[in-house]
């Protein structure tokens, strides 16, 4: 069943990318797996699924410490400084990067583990109070600072769009972070490498897509609904 629904999302891409122009090997689905157990990754693995998304720093490193073979983790979720040492050594990239303090922890953390760590820097395009997240305007002041920073790479950017019943609702949010990223592409700063916009969940991935995500982080769509009480 994972199997059919992970197809099944990956022709959503397909199609999505064939209306806006774009090809299927821009996007990369994000399987986000939290809250569902190891072997479900493992069973979409054998089909050549690798990249897979954690909310939890205690739960990815569970699972990376578990599994036999070698995935490319994402963390999606929100993260705390004092957290920061024990995943940078495990993460293919940190979607959720949201302050300079964060930035600055995840660079020392990973000049002590001699790594460097790719960042998106997380963007609250819809200022809703309840999302973490960047306002609009402060995410040049941040890039300029955190790329002076060593050992973290920063690749694009990352937004969590509004939970609405009509996705077209949230176009709107997705175009004005592809503008933004644009904006600072343009900039040419040194040490930023804008290839990667993280954008679109379950709901609302095929606007996402449409308007240029180049990441889709799909939990619900591959596994199903998530079970909370565990």
């Amino acid at each position: 069943m994972l199997k059919e629904n992970y197809d099944a999302v990956a022709k959503k891409v397909k199609d999505a990318c064939e209306r806006a122009g774009r090809s299927a090997d821009e996007v990369t689905i994000i399987a986000v797996s939290k809250t569902k157990p190891l072997s479900d990754i493992v069973e979409l693995q054998q089909y050549g699924v690798m990249d897979f998304g954690e909310n939890k720093v205690q739960e990815l490193c569970a699972k990376y410490e578990e599994i036999e073979k070698p995935v490319r983790w994402h963390l999606i979720g929100h993260l705390q400084t004092n957290k920061v040492k024990y995943i940078v050594d495990k993460v293919e990239l940190i979607h959720s990067v949201d302050s300079l303090k964060l930035a600055k922890q995840i660079s020392k953390e990973a000049l002590k583990k001699k790594v460097t760590v790719p960042i998106l820097i997380q963007v609250n395009v819809a200022q809703e109070e309840t999302k973490f997240g960047l306002e609009t305007e402060e995410v040049m002041a941040l890039i300029s600072e955190a790329a002076k920073l060593p050992n973290i790479k920063i690749k694009g950017l990352m937004t969590i769009a509004p939970f609405v019943d009509d996705p077209e609702d949230n176009r709107q949010y997705f175009r004005m972070l592809k503008q933004l990223f644009v904006d600072i592409g343009a900039k040419n700063f040194d040490n930023v490498d804008m290839t990667i916009l993280s954008m679109g969940m379950t709901n609302d991935y095929e606007v996402a897509v449409e308007e240029g995500a180049t990441m889709v982080r799909v939990g619900t769509g591959i596994f199903g609904a998530r079970n909370y009480n565990i």
